[in-house]
């Protein structure tokens, strides 16, 4: 994969990155940033970037605006909030252009001199930007090239889409990974290319069916598999046991009934939990109890995995030396609902100080390590890009990357 030393002599030079400033804003009307971790990511390569001389180009998106026909501005959207952080981190103005590729944005780049940044707007409010028109988002991606001499790739949650600032910018500028992206491949790598076994993978989130790639290429790479989370209940159905109100995917019970069999054959130690805390209903105020996992009550529904499956998945961890994680064990925005990805993650902590590299894999993991207060640096690699990350993971090729191999 090129990097950024593949470009060349920067000096005098305008570099594009593409970023990911998806960040969580406030709900009170005052969209303040609530977690500007993604903003801090792109720093190291911002950086670098001027420290080569160059002025650096910076486009990414927020939220999911729906632009008609040509680009529309949507103050709903406005990067200005990410603007001003990035201001604020770099220690110097970042001006925000009005548009992508219009008066403003050409306005405003042919303005920046060597060490100094802009932004342009929410490159989602051109709906170019993720037409599944070839020839739309090529358009869209001849214009930004227009605005700089080389192209950098940093927004690592979006290196999975086929879009205009991504990958078709990619082909037409010199392109390379950025410092972000380059560590995220670099990590996840020991994950999906000979990993140090034995190679845990710890499994959870809501839905069967959002990691159904993922397990079928696990089943053939990883020793263990820990599966928690609400996708939980569809593998305790497919063992033929009660799971009562709890979320579940009944056309994918075969499936699963198929993965165990797989497992099964092949050696791979599927684990389960042996108990699930449970509740009346989702909003119920407190939790009912602690329930065995194939003894749930009708009425019931099922939240957490229980202390003791904490316990079972903490000792299944021990002896790992490569160990990924992609999912909560439970609703751990509620603490009655937090033990279980608690013991997940005090599990991968113990194992990290016995010597295994241990992956987060973004998303609603690298959330529940903040939200639940743990320390970021106790974990070997935690990723910017939860659906990147997982479909690394899956074994799939992914479009940003790939269009930045060293042959290309």
């Amino acid at each position: 994969m090129k990097t950024i030393a593949s470009l060349g002599d920067l000096t005098g030079k305008k570099v594009l990155v593409r970023a990911d400033f998806n960040v969580p804003l406030s709900k009170d009307g005052t969209k303040t940033i609530t977690d500007d971790a993604r903003i801090v990511a792109a720093l190291p390569t911002i950086n670098a970037l001027l420290d080569a001389g160059a002025a650096v180009v910076v486009m990414a998106h927020l939220g999911r605006p729906k632009p008609v026909g040509e680009f529309t501005f949507d103050e709903s959207f406005t990067l200005a909030p990410v603007a001003a952080r990035l201001a604020e981190l770099l220690g110097k103005p970042v001006p925000l252009a009005k548009d992508l590729t219009g008066p403003s944005a050409q306005e405003t780049v042919a303005a920046l001199q060597p060490g100094e940044v802009a932004l342009l707007e929410n490159v989602r409010m051109d709906p170019r930007e993720t037409s599944k028109v070839d020839a739309e988002r090529q358009a869209e991606a001849a214009e930004l090239a227009q605005l700089a001499d080389a192209y950098v790739s940093d927004g690592f949650g979006v290196v999975h889409r086929k879009q205009a600032s991504v990958y078709d910018i990619a082909q037409i500028l010199p392109a390379a990974a950025g410092t972000l992206v380059f560590k995220e491949v670099d990590s996840l790598s020991k994950a999906t290319t000979d990993p140090e076994r034995p190679y845990v993978v710890v499994l959870g989130g809501s839905k069967v069916s959002d990691k159904l790639g993922v397990i079928s290429n696990l089943i053939e790479k990883a020793d263990r598999l820990l599966i928690g989370g609400g996708m939980m209940f569809t593998f305790l159905k497919a063992q033929g046991h009660e799971v009562g109100t709890s979320l579940l995917e009944e056309d994918q019970v075969p499936t699963v009934q198929g993965y165990l069999a797989r497992a099964a054959e092949r050696g791979v130690e599927i684990v389960l939990p042996i108990d699930v805390v449970v509740a009346d209903s989702f909003d119920a105020p407190a939790p009912a109890g602690v329930v065995a996992a194939d003894a749930i009550p009708a009425d019931k529904i099922g939240l957490d995995i229980g202390p003791a499956s904490g316990e079972l998945f903490a000792a299944k961890l021990a002896d790992a030396k490569t160990i990924a994680w992609n999912g909560p064990m439970g609703v751990f925005e509620r603490e009655d609902y937090a033990g279980g990805t608690r013991a997940v993650m005090d599990g991968l902590i113990a194992a990290g100080r016995n010597g295994a590299f241990t992956i987060v894999g973004g998303g609603d993991s690298a959330a529940a390590v903040k939200t639940l207060g743990y320390d970021t640096a106790d974990f070997g690699h935690i990723s910017t890009g939860g659906g990147a990350s997982l479909e690394l993971l899956e074994g799939k090729t992914l479009p940003g990357i790939d269009v930045l191999a060293d042959e290309n």
